[in-house]
């Protein structure tokens, strides 16, 4: 898909990681939780939609960058939700937490405060790991 078929307010709360085969991986600029945002190639606008094995292509991506916040980031618990109230492109949201993190035990949706933005040194650090785990073709910071 690539950058240029992103919702422009995905763009705006996020940066372009890359892309998987089947998803665009977004990482969103509040670094208070790593919150990957997948935005599978499709113009259908639901998950659940997705032919059986483009499904099963997403959900394994989303599994990945799962697995990468667990093994690579040390959360032990990820969120994960499709809602597209907002925003009417499908994405995917994957969310690391922990008791600690800023909005604990609510949702990050209207609790998140605020936070650190990214500095470009993690952003390169975490898209040379999503290379390395999950061949994230990286593009450009």
């Amino acid at each position: 898909m690539g950058l240029a078929d992103i919702h422009p307010q995905l763009i705006a709360d996020c940066h372009y990681m890359g892309a998987l085969s089947a998803c665009d991986v977004l990482l969103n600029r509040n670094a208070a939780v790593p919150w990957f945002i997948l935005v599978p190639d499709s113009q259908l606008a639901d998950v659940l939609d997705l032919p059986q094995t483009q499904g099963r292509a997403v959900m394994s991506e989303c599994a990945a960058i799962s697995a990468f916040i667990k093994g690579e980031l040390g959360y032990t618990k990820v969120n994960f939700a499709g809602l597209g109230n907002v925003v009417p492109q499908m994405h995917l949201h994957i969310i690391g937490r922990s008791t600690a993190d800023a909005c604990w035990p609510l949702p990050v949706w209207g609790a998140l405060p605020e936070g650190e933005v990214y500095q470009p040194e993690v952003l390169r650090q975490w898209q040379e790991l999503l290379v390395a785990s999950s061949a994230l073709q990286p593009a450009p910071l």
